[in-house]
């Protein structure tokens, strides 16, 4: 087994692995950057996930470099595609022209633009990238260090032993802590141990939020593209969730939840045309192209990308030790998923009172698939290091900070994200948990374990609680938590520190901002903030039509 060496070794190389891997790079760092998926990006590429972002976005709200990404995925489509004149000049170009967010596009391109920014740190060596490996086994330094990562190469089977100073766990799921016994938790904890309001009376680590197989579909309502039923069709046609609250009928129905209210939602959907704005429909919500902003005759039809609650996986999750479990799942996952599909093409209710849409088409040459599905499943929970502080509901919701703007001020602030409580039905049988949120900050404590010193976290594998994962774990807060990470390992290594030093140390830390704040982050949101124009469902200012 061949020993390679590095500055830095990330492991997983989804928003927030490629984030830290850039920070790393550009501070003159080598990095060993590796990812299960042929894909890099996680949630913005592999996923499928168009980003979900707040109502500021196009003004403040993110890094310099999650800034850079959006303004070259759209210079990407100006440079590209025939986009009109009106949609060409419009400084927030929002592709898809979907209403979930102010930039929606297709997973390819944000692939595109992320390899384009690793590129030059590429050819500089600064950046190592092997795709399609994962982490097997860990090699400790003592009780709190660890000393190698062994990474398995999935195309060939062949293992390779990386040395490194510093370590990141940036996959999907925390995959590192377990392999280096790095103390984490998984699911709900309960109330006694975060005071949580909306916390559980007992722990229950098997209580996890779906995960989902999302998929790119268009719509040819001249042909038929309906294929062979899929073996497990008729479960999933009648199959009722076993949620609590209950669900309103079967997985399979246009009647649903709404999130906030938990009052039934009709759910609207039609290729041909829905009312724009915000919950106009379902086609819509995250269209990743609208054939209309572009020459016509260009594209025969729009793209829609599926990420609705009827693919919601709701039967296990996937941070157990067995792997045959895991596997099971996912193919349980992807087969609800391919019913859905097929229950669009053909029972799916009309609004003209016809069952069906036999035109709809799977893309999967937009998803990188044989299948149609995306690449890798979409993930909202990981494992969660236990850190130097936890971020818990009482810094961050409405309800536990009356009267106030921002969430709980954090000296130690490495950035700022903003979404809802946003926790989708889960593994344990709870509904929906959509609570109102305030912007909060990311604090450097959150990303510092408890006793090792030399392995970090980058994605939503941060001390945050089962509650208030459901809004740190988004696009531009994974990214921001990542490209902190790099900066933070780089500013040790050239200061000869500790992670845990810089954050104990007031002055060591107040340095470390001072880096931040050049580099591009901001740290604190501006004061008076009107809430509802930050919430990314509020408004459809991004919309053309």
């Amino acid at each position: 087994m061949q020993t390679f060496n590095a500055d830095l070794l990330i492991v997983g190389g989804g928003v927030g692995g490629c984030a830290a891997a850039l920070a790393a790079a550009r501070s003159g760092r080598r990095v060993i950057l590796t990812e299960e998926c042929d894909w890099i990006g996680g949630q913005l590429t592999a996923q499928a996930v168009p980003p979900d972002e707040h109502g500021w976005i196009e003004r403040f709200g993110c890094t310099a470099s999650y800034r850079l990404y959006r303004d070259q995925v759209r210079a990407f489509y100006r440079a590209f595609y025939p986009l009109l004149p009106g949609p060409r000049a419009h400084p927030h170009l929002n592709p898809g022209n979907g209403w979930v967010s102010p930039l929606c596009h297709e997973p390819r391109v944000g692939l595109a633009v992320l390899h384009a920014m690793l590129a030059p740190h590429v050819t500089a060596g600064r950046i190592t990238l092997w795709t399609e490996h994962v982490p097997i086994a860990t090699e400790a330094d003592g009780a709190d260090r660890l000393a190698a990562v062994i990474v398995r190469n999935l195309r060939t089977g062949c293992d390779a032993r990386v040395t490194a100073p510093y370590f990141v766990d940036a996959t999907e799921n925390g995959d590192l802590l377990p392999l280096a016994g790095i103390e984490h938790v998984r699911g709900a904890e309960s109330r006694d141990e975060t005071g949580e309001p909306d916390a559980k009376a007992e722990a229950q680590p098997d209580n996890l939020q779906a995960f989902s197989f999302c998929f790119v579909m268009d719509h040819d309502p001249g042909a038929n593209h309906v294929g062979p039923e899929p073996a497990s069709y008729r479960y999933w046609r009648s199959y009722v969730p076993p949620l609590s609250p209950p669900w309103p009928g079967p997985w399979l129905n246009w009647d649903g939840l709404n999130p906030r209210t938990m009052q039934v939602f009709p759910y609207r959907f039609d290729p041909a045309g829905e009312p724009t704005g915000p919950f106009g429909g379902l086609w819509g919500f995250r269209r990743i192209l609208d054939r209309r902003l572009f020459e016509e005759g260009a594209f025969a039809s729009d793209l829609c990308l599926v990420n609705w609650p009827m693919i919601d996986y709701v039967g296990g999750h996937l941070l157990g030790d067995d792997p045959s479990s895991r596997a099971q799942y996912l193919a349980r996952a992807r087969e609800q998923s391919l019913a859905m599909f097929h229950w669009l093409q053909t029972e799916a209710p009309r609004p003209d009172g016809g069952l069906g849409w036999p035109g709809l088409r799977l893309r999967g040459d937009v998803t990188g698939t044989t299948d149609g599905l995306a690449k890798m499943p979409y993930i909202r929970e990981s494992r969660r290091i236990r850190a130097e502080f936890t971020v818990r509901q009482q810094h961050v919701a409405q309800s536990c900070r009356p009267g106030e703007t921002a969430a709980e001020p954090f000296e130690d602030s490495v950035g700022i994200g903003y979404y809802r409580i946003d926790l989708h039905p889960t593994s344990g049988g709870d509904n929906y948990l959509d609570v109102g949120n305030l912007p909060f900050q990311i604090p450097l404590g959150a990303l510092i374990p408890t006793r090792f010193e030399n392995v970090l976290p980058a994605a939503k594998n941060i001390g945050t609680t089962h509650i208030t994962n459901g809004c740190y774990r988004l696009h531009p807060v994974e990214w921001n938590i990542g490209e902190a990470v790099g900066e933070l390992l780089a500013h040790c290594s050239e200061h000869g520190l500790t992670p845990r030093q810089v954050y104990r140390d007031s002055d060591r830390r107040k340095s470390f901002q001072s880096r931040l704040t050049a580099r591009g982050f901001e740290l604190a949101w501006p004061s008076g903030l009107d809430l509802e124009a930050g919430d990314p469902h509020a408004h459809a200012s991004y919309l053309y039509y």
